[in-house]
């Protein structure tokens, strides 16, 4: 749990400030469970040139609740969670100033969003705030206002988070909660879940990662885990703690998200699914003739494929269910091995290529706008499908043929910049399995878009 927060302040001397507002909104990781907004009299005065940044003035704040006044709830809202802020070690020293004044020590984690975009936002021109989230396309109101940086803020960790793919901001925060006592744990768990599409990862006492998995219904398959009782199932049991997620809305994404967080993390009780997800490959080659033929054949990494197959049947029930589309020969896909004419053409629904009655030209012009349509190289294009809230789109992003990662963005803001895509972009590994993932799912599901690059402004 998160407390994000942004204090403004009276300035002057260091370790003499007071607070005149203060914006906390509590956030699970996936969306704001409780607030607490409020001017706060600093009983001093304010600087002039503060006046002239934040707008709030001595006179503002004659009538506002002193600091005494709102601890109680400063101090509710922040338990048991890591205040987070951008520029924490200023936000985090002033709160414990004014709580050191009332002779109380305040202690809690704190992270600090500055450092968590230099390290997950590399090569931003700027990091202040302001900057910062207009590069990301996030919208900001109310600048140097407590709540309306505390609120740009909460969209800036969000992505923070979705870029951290090994998991060490969500790791730290499992430490702190509270553990369950064994008989209710794995039912609380179960509970504490919603029925949503994503990627969930299981943490041991530590708050390491045993297990990721996704699925179109988390609840529904940390029960199936939980009241299984093979060996592994049982394993998992013993040792889950806790349970965290990230909603995706899109299968795809949940998809690409535990392909690569898998390989990134390793757990322990994964190791199945770090294996290659496919066992057979489409290749075309030129025959004597001059025919371009297709096969599928055993996935081989050191040969240049067109598609990947999970496995050689699907791969040529596939091919099969192409022929008529592409008109392609049965003989020079492999499906029907022949010396003669293949049988398509024996009932007069083939082109003859299989004889030579059709030129290798003609022929291959139709293969190649087969393997054209079905391979990434040169291709750069968005697929745009379900983000985790009704107001977000996932992108995933192909670029020069080469799979660069996804993100999210509002749809308030429509995408419309190949900026600000690329910046939102969580970078991920470009690797056959990842392909293997985008070109099954584009075969077999529908995405609400496909969108060319050339389509955004530069």
């Amino acid at each position: 749990m998160y407390a994000i927060l942004d204090l403004e302040t009276t300035g002057g001397k260091y370790n003499e400030e007071g607070i005149t507002e203060v914006a906390i909104y509590k956030y699970d990781g996936h969306e704001v469970v409780d607030q607490f907004i409020s001017l706060v009299n600093p009983e001093r005065p304010i600087q002039a040139f503060v006046v002239g940044l934040t707008g709030i003035n001595n006179q503002m704040l004659r009538n506002a609740p002193k600091f005494y006044e709102v601890a109680k709830r400063i101090i509710e809202i922040t338990t048991d969670c890591i205040i987070v802020a951008h520029n924490a070690q200023f936000d985090y020293r002033i709160l414990q100033l004014e709580f050191d004044r009332l002779g109380y020590d305040y202690q809690r984690k704190s992270l600090c969003t500055v450092e968590l975009a230099q390290e997950l936002l590399p090569g931003q021109n700027s990091y202040s705030l302001g900057k910062l989230v207009r590069n990301l396309g996030i919208p900001i109101t109310d600048r140097h206002r407590a709540n309306g940086d505390a609120l740009a803020t909460v969209k800036l960790f969000k992505l923070l988070l979705a870029k951290d793919t090994k998991k060490t901001i969500i790791q730290e925060s499992i430490k702190l909660n509270p553990k369950k006592q064994i008989d209710t744990k794995l039912r609380d768990l179960i509970t504490e879940t919603p029925s949503v599409t994503g990627v969930y990862y299981m943490h041991n006492a530590n708050g390491s990662v045993i297990y990721i998995g996704k699925s179109r219904n988390i609840k529904k398959r940390l029960n199936q885990h939980f009241t299984s009782d093979n060996r592994k199932s049982k394993q998992i049991q013993e040792e889950v703690e806790a349970v965290s997620y990230d909603e995706t809305g899109s299968e795809l994404v949940a998809l690409l998200k535990e392909n690569e967080e898998i390989k990134k993390i390793r757990p322990k009780h994964n190791r199945a699914l770090r294996r290659v997800k496919y066992k057979a490959q489409l290749v075309s080659f030129t025959d004597e003739a001059g025919y371009l033929n297709l096969r599928v054949e055993k996935a081989d990494s050191t040969k240049p494929s067109i598609i990947t197959f999970a496995t050689i049947p699907s791969g040529k029930a596939y091919l099969a269910r192409m022929l008529e589309e592409y008109n392609l020969c049965q003989s020079k896909t492999g499906l029907h091995q022949t010396d003669g004419n293949c049988f398509n053409y024996t009932i007069k629904t083939c082109n003859g290529a299989c004889i030579g009655e059709e030129s290798p030209e003609t022929y291959n012009e139709r293969v190649e706008t087969f393997i054209k349509k079905h391979t990434f190289e040169n291709k750069n294009f968005i697929i745009i499908d379900r983000g985790p809230t009704k107001e977000e789109r996932s992108a995933v992003l192909i670029e020069n043929g080469i799979f660069k990662g996804f993100g999210y963005y509002n749809l308030n803001h429509q995408l419309n910049n190949l900026d600000i895509l690329e910046r939102i972009i969580t970078p991920m590994e470009d690797n056959r399995d990842a392909r293997h993932i985008i070109q099954s799912y584009l075969r077999s599901r529908k995405v609400i878009k496909i969108m060319e690059l050339n389509e955004l402004e530069n």
